[in-house]
């Protein structure tokens, strides 16, 4: 079917909402990484959801906080230059019966661009009686006329075809962006690194995962169709460097484990993997530093 109708849309809303959830979710692959801990998503991710003759564009933004680095200055900055030129907005929030700072302020956002907007009420499945979403959709319809409201749960996809209805509604005639098949615009090689760093962020604690960076300095195809993948993670002290290498190398097996699984699911083929960590002081303060690892403008 000839693909005519195309929507980009931005996807907001403050960090650890489920924005990342929500694109693999619709996209129906892992292109976006995800863990608990706010500030996963550093960079716009676009994820490309083509369905009969449409094509929808979805932009994953890091979510809005108070920046406390040169990385934190660049996140932000991507948030909020994502408001601009889409088709339609989405704010994501929590079913939660009050607008929040970082909400206001997205709202305030959407009020200036002029553009449609719509609400998800991301994490449904959270909630008790369904009656306790009318509170959250009160104080949200008074704080601005939204064009719609659908509460969703990105976790059990609770929602998402009402969702979808809904962003077809704002697809125009146009001609398809992405081709059949590809499921967002970063290369392999970015997933792949992203897919690694996702694991950091899921088994080390607290400040740590933050400041790692991973780069893939090998990604060979061989003739066998085994991917040899070379990743190193970078740190910012050498104390972290032990923790994320763990006793007898326990830590770095385990997380190289993992992203392997991940990683051969994503490219459909068998993966070899190897990991170095390097320490790599104030990185995230680092002009240089941040645009070697292609956190650029």
């Amino acid at each position: 079917m000839q693909k005519t109708k195309t929507a980009m849309i931005t996807l907001c809303g403050r960090p650890n909402v489920g924005k990342s959830s929500l694109t693999n979710a619709l996209v129906g692959e892992k292109i976006a990484i995800v863990s608990n801990k706010p500030q996963t998503t550093r960079n716009r991710i676009y994820g490309v959801v083509t369905e009969g003759d449409t094509q929808l564009v979805l932009l994953d933004t890091p979510g809005f906080h108070k920046p406390r680095s040169r990385l934190g200055d660049y996140m932000v900055k991507v948030a909020r230059d994502s408001i601009a030129d889409v088709d339609l907005v989405a704010l994501l929030v929590e079913p939660v019966p009050h607008v929040g700072i970082p909400e206001q302020e997205l709202i305030e956002k959407i009020r200036q661009s002029h553009l449609p907007a719509i609400l998800c009420i991301n994490k449904i499945d959270t909630v008790a009686k369904k009656d306790d979403l009318l509170a959250v959709i009160a104080a949200y319809s008074e704080a601005y006329a939204f064009d719609a409201i659908i509460p969703i749960s990105a976790r059990t996809h609770e929602g998402l075809d009402d969702l979808m209805n809904e962003l077809g509604k704002y697809a125009s005639e146009g001609p398809q962006l992405f081709p059949d098949g590809m499921t967002t615009d970063q290369p392999d090689r970015q997933v792949v690194g992203e897919i690694v760093r996702e694991k950091l962020l899921r088994n080390l604690d607290k400040e740590i995962p933050h400041g790692t960076a991973v780069e893939i300095t090998r990604f060979i195809e061989r003739d066998d169709e085994v991917i040899e993948v070379d990743a190193t993670i970078y740190c910012e002290k050498a104390s972290h460097k032990g923790i994320i290498i763990g006793k007898n190398g326990a830590m770095l097996k385990k997380i190289g484990e993992l992203a392997r699984a991940d990683i051969e699911a994503f490219m459909g083929t068998k993966v070899f993997l190897q990991t170095w960590v390097k320490v790599k002081e104030n990185w995230r303060d680092s002009t240089a530093q941040l645009r070697n690892f292609g956190f650029t403008e």
